[in-house]
């Protein structure tokens, strides 16, 4: 896990340790997977940047594989849980993750706090 400010530089730490954690987990950085994940991951990032500041002081980033999956979530304090699954398809943000995500036959998953007063978003993506 790592832990980061709410603020723009944030994005590129996180894009960069996910490339170094994945790549020591033996998960090659020229599989068709890793380019759009990385993209995920930094609109994840950009999205607890602009609208998670005020009310999280910290953003988490958890990295996870196992065997054919390649997995991240990224957690903030902000109380708000969108519906990942009612977005409408606007060119970006959320709905942009979701879609893509699906596209590579993976999930995208929000997990509330147990309080209410924040959440994690799950993204899993088979490697093939």
């Amino acid at each position: 896990m790592l832990t980061l400010p709410p603020e723009p530089a944030s994005v590129a730490m996180a894009r960069r340790t996910a490339e170094y954690v994945y790549g020591c987990w033996g998960v090659n950085p020229g599989h068709p997977v890793v380019g759009p994940a990385l993209l995920i991951l930094s609109e994840l990032v950009t999205n607890c940047v602009r609208h998670a500041a005020e009310s999280s002081a910290a953003l988490d980033v958890i990295y996870a594989a196992d065997e054919g999956v390649l997995a991240f979530a990224v957690h903030d304090r902000h109380p708000r849980q969108p519906d990942l699954i009612r977005l409408a398809k606007p060119a970006g943000g959320l709905a942009m993750i979701v879609e893509l995500t699906a596209e590579l036959g993976g999930t995208a998953t929000l997990r509330p706090d147990a309080d209410g007063g924040g959440k994690s978003i799950w993204i899993t993506l088979p490697l093939q």
